[in-house]
């Protein structure tokens, strides 16, 4: 296992904004974006040391009261991935989060042992468990065993570089002496396990790499880090190897006093509440952050990944 953040350190990265339009998420802007657009704001964050780039997963958004405010437009997640690869240099490409019950593993291995070969080594696998009980159905998967599909998959994923030709036999998956290459550039393809609980915080402890948050309050940090710990412990794993451990601070905006009217929802106090709210997540234990930008247009969103870099950066760093 690898964690990518050195320890003592800290990484910031972005889940994209236009690559999907679910209603949670998206700002008037976007349902007009380009690819061009997606394209530049990707070159932006690289350009300016953020650590990760993301790219969600769904395949198909049912048509249903519980999916009504996600639209369907949700990019490929690997497709999307791999082309900003060859637009960026040097930021990582997340996926946020992978839903991985919905793939055979060995896909799944294939598909980021591939993005990793492509871009000289900057995937990382961000995973999760699903939530959209109808998409399971449309796709055949079961949605119940998906928490078990999940571990299987990561279990089979972990082992499908370990020789030229692997084998695997679990409650879902069975093959014999098959192999998957490209391999990846990295020694070992980093995992972070996304979830809001503590199923989610015990995988990470298991066979993680790292934690992407889904809402999780910064007071609940140590208790989320001891069970990722004690889940370790348990498993026979190193419980005090360096851990990815993602918070996510409130919407913010970064570039002055926020527009009237337009239905933002903002972190007091501009770049030093940001600021300091991303102080006191380290404090507890964090050290990735992922970021929620509000802007108004694509360059807006471009200004405010330079002044974070500019601004925010340097103020964390003083802390």
């Amino acid at each position: 296992m690898a964690a990518v953040t050195k320890p003592g350190e800290w990484t910031f990265g972005v889940q994209l904004p236009v690559q999907t339009l679910t209603r949670t998420l998206v700002d008037p802007w976007e349902d007009s974006a380009t690819v061009d657009d997606l394209v530049t704001i990707a070159q932006a964050a690289d350009q300016h040391g953020f650590g990760f780039i993301g790219v969600c997963d769904h395949v198909a958004i049912p048509d249903n009261e519980y999916a009504a405010r996600m639209t369907t437009t949700w990019y490929d997640t690997v497709a999307t991935l791999s082309f900003l690869a060859a637009h960026t240099r040097s930021t990582r490409l997340l996926s946020v989060v992978w839903i991985a019950a919905y793939r055979h593993p060995l896909q799944t291995a294939k598909a980021f042992g591939t993005l990793d070969h492509l871009s000289g080594g900057r995937a990382v696998l961000g995973v999760g468990a699903g939530h959209v009980e109808a998409e399971f159905e449309a796709l055949g998967v079961d949605f119940a065993s998906r928490g078990r599909r999940l571990d299987e998959t990561l279990a089979a994923v972990r082992g499908a570089f370990d020789d030229t030709y692997v084998s695997h036999h679990g409650e879902f998956y069975s093959y014999a002496d098959v192999g998957v290459a490209p391999r990846p550039v990295q020694a070992e393809l980093p995992i972070w396990v996304g979830g809001a609980g503590a199923p989610a915080w015990r995988r990470v402890g298991r066979v993680g790499d790292g934690y992407i948050p889904m809402g999780l309050a910064k007071e609940e940090y140590p208790n989320a880090i001891e069970v990722m710990r004690s889940a370790a412990e348990q498993a026979g794993t190193d419980p005090d190897r360096p851990l990815d451990i993602g918070y996510m601070p409130p919407w913010g905006y970064l570039l002055g006093e926020p527009p009237e009217g337009i239905g933002f929802q903002w972190l007091e106090g501009g770049v030093e509440g940001l600021a300091a709210d991303i102080r006191a997540a380290r404090a507890l234990g964090a050290n990735v952050i992922h970021l929620k930008l509000r802007a108004r247009d694509a360059a807006e969103y471009v200004d405010s990944l330079a002044a974070f870099r500019e601004q925010v950066v340097p103020l964390v760093n003083e802390g």
